[in-house]
């Protein structure tokens, strides 16, 4: 045979292949066994079945392919590969047994990670038009279940990973990515995923599902978005000691060796993307505050888990006022217990307390008006200036010794002391310990001295809540005002009545900070523009919804939602005169637009799942 076509070979098995050229050709050596040439790279590699094995190429091959940072940094075996299939294949077999549990929605997950894999329009259609069935698949509470099982669900490479091993690389790295131009970057470190703990490498679901939302909500061109794993080690024994973990099996770096990885890799992506935005996630509380400080006032970035949970527990915080038939601007008078004093939960006071400052003056006296209204319990319990190695970030809100004799309570009083003691108008969870809320707690809370008490029970994933739904309303009745991180149904009371379960999920604020960012060109994300998409999510519900105690808007309205946040963030930009404008519109333009020109403004920029033309042109 002249020769053996190329499709042929690829469909026969090695030995055949070898026979076939043998009886054609009078000599043994075999095209099946010799080099392939490839006339591509990176990323085109990777999404060819024919030629991608994934974690399975090896470092050489990775940096002569042009593949380093577009995989986890393991390298594994192709019986690894086959193991972790076949791990995986056990459970949906046992699930199949045993009927309907968490694998349910893992499954969900899976099929609509296939649909991903093959037509991204379609998939981020189904998304869009299904987002209050499936955002809790892509996103909270699912995620954290995806995120627990990443190496085994492990398919085909989405995104760059950056490891320790990488140092001294990363500026070179980047450009193994093919997008000339990345609007938004979602990165993590793993260290703290949700309420999950330190899951490694396997983090990397997280940055995926919020990217999913940005595409969704924000209407961000998904062809400009990287998601990011930054792998400095794990420190969970369970992943260092498992032999199917795609990460660096080594324990995490600490101290200037782990600041100068963050520094590299933020210095790598803002050279080849001046104007990218990069949204940390999941960063554990050490890091989290201190690298805000570091880069917030350098680039474009902001932190979720510290500013954008602040923001909708803001929105839900002024919510539940309007929902007492009162101003927002009484707001300041609320008492505000919160129990967990980690990122989120000290972010949430800082950010909480500025908006009860502001409101009375944005003086000394008003901060420190402000900082009396919070009293935080952590695990050791109520945070005091008595105790020892106070957190830095939590000791401008210890109570003091002279309220403390006021109150009679002591350093470290339990959440129930502190509830019964204080009676406070809200109860705001952010520990992720489950059924931190209990019976006991919920009862004291009947003496609150508001009319119309609330519980945030922002916790996620959903074991995490502090109480359900279901809890709350069954002691303290149709009178509460109920939120959680994860989605709760609503509670039947009777009698027509209705428990609303709101959900105070961050997919009502991130989406809008970044779009507006985008489109103002601020260089920087101020607070005056989370403030501001805080106070539009929270005066975007109307009157007669919240006295019902509905505070948040359903899902099912997230891009328009998101549509008027952004529009917000841009209206403050410009007002703070750090928007420099967006393509054609330049910021004096910008500050031309009235409010509904400016939303206009936001809604033709947002992308739209439809199939472009497409033309081939020949290299």
């Amino acid at each position: 045979m002249a020769s053996i076509s190329r499709s042929l070979r690829r469909s026969l098995a090695p030995d055949t292949c070898h026979r076939l050229l043998l009886q054609a050709r009078g000599f043994v050596t075999a095209e099946c066994h010799r080099p392939v040439v490839l006339h591509k790279r990176g990323p085109d590699i990777l999404h060819d079945p024919w030629f991608n094995r994934g974690t399975a190429f090896s470092m050489t091959e990775r940096d002569r392919l042009g593949l380093r940072g577009l995989l986890p940094p393991s390298v594994v075996s192709s019986q690894q590969q086959i193991d972790r299939f076949m791990l995986d294949l056990k459970r949906l077999e046992q699930n199949a047994r045993d009927g309907p549990s968490d694998t349910y929605q893992l499954a969900k997950w899976r099929i609509l990670n296939r649909l991903h894999d093959r037509n991204e329009t379609m998939y981020y259609k189904v998304l869009i038009d299904n987002i209050e069935e499936y955002a809790p698949i892509v996103y909270t509470p699912t995620v954290g279940a995806v995120c627990q099982n990443y190496s085994g669900l492990f398919r085909r490479p989405r995104g760059m990973y950056f490891s320790a091993e990488d140092r001294g690389e990363m500026m070179s790295m980047v450009y193994n990515w093919p997008a000339d131009q990345v609007d938004m970057i979602v990165v993590t470190d793993g260290s703290r995923i949700l309420g999950l703990g330190d899951l490694g490498v396997q983090g990397m679901g997280i940055a995926i599902g919020k990217l999913d939302l940005y595409v969704a909500a924000a209407g961000i061109n998904p062809q400009r978005v990287l998601p990011v794993m930054i792998d400095v080690g794990t420190n969970n024994e369970k992943l260092l000691k498992d032999p199917l973990y795609l990460g660096l099996q080594e324990h995490r770096l600490e101290g200037e060796e782990y600041v100068e990885i963050i520094d590299e890799f933020m210095e790598a992506v803002f050279s080849r993307w001046p104007n990218v935005i990069v949204q940390f996630e999941d960063f554990q509380s050490k890091w989290a505050f201190r690298l805000l400080q570091r880069y917030r006032n350098t680039y474009r970035m902001f932190n979720d888990d510290v500013q954008g949970t602040a923001g909708v527990a803001i929105a839900g915080l002024l919510g539940a006022v309007r929902a007492q038939g009162r101003p927002m601007i009484d707001f300041p008078k609320q008492k505000i217990v919160v129990a967990g004093a980690g990122s989120a939960g000290i972010g949430v006071v800082n950010a909480a307390s500025r908006t009860m400052a502001r409101m009375l003056g944005n003086n000394d006296v008003a901060f420190e008006s402000a900082r009396s209204q919070f009293w935080i319990v952590d695990a050791h319990g109520l945070v005091t200036e008595e105790r020892a190695d106070i957190d830095p970030d939590a000791r401008p809100f210890a109570r003091r010794k002279s309220e403390l004799t006021h109150q009679g309570l002591s350093e470290g009083a339990s959440l129930l002391e502190v509830v019964k003691k204080v009676k406070p108008d809200v109860i705001l969870g952010l520990s992720a310990v489950g059924g931190l809320f209990s019976k006991e707690v919920l009862e004291a809370l009947k003496d609150s001295s508001s009319s119309r008490p609330a519980i945030f029970a922002m916790s996620n994933p959903t074991k995490n809540a502090e109480c359900t739904p279901e809890e709350a309303f069954s002691i303290l009745g149709e009178k509460v005002v109920f939120s959680s991180g994860s989605p709760f149904d609503n509670v039947d009371l009777g009698d027509g009545k209705i428990g609303h379960s709101n959900q105070g999920n961050n997919m009502y604020l991130f989406p809008g900070i970044g779009l507006g960012t985008l489109l103002s060109g601020a260089r920087i994300v101020s607070d005056g523009m989370l403030q501001a998409a805080a106070e539009r999510l929270a005066s975007y519900m109307k009157e007669e919804e919240v006295l019902q105690g509905i505070i948040y808007p359903p899902t099912s309205r997230i891009r328009e939602i998101t549509q008027e946040v952004a529009a917000a963030v841009v209206r403050e930009a410009v007002a703070e005169n750090i928007a420099e404008g967006y393509r054609d519109m330049d910021a004096r333009e910008l500050a031309s637009l009235s409010e509904e020109e400016t939303v206009d403004y936001v809604k033709n920029n947002m992308w739209n799942p439809v199939y472009p033309t497409v033309v081939y042109k020949r290299d």
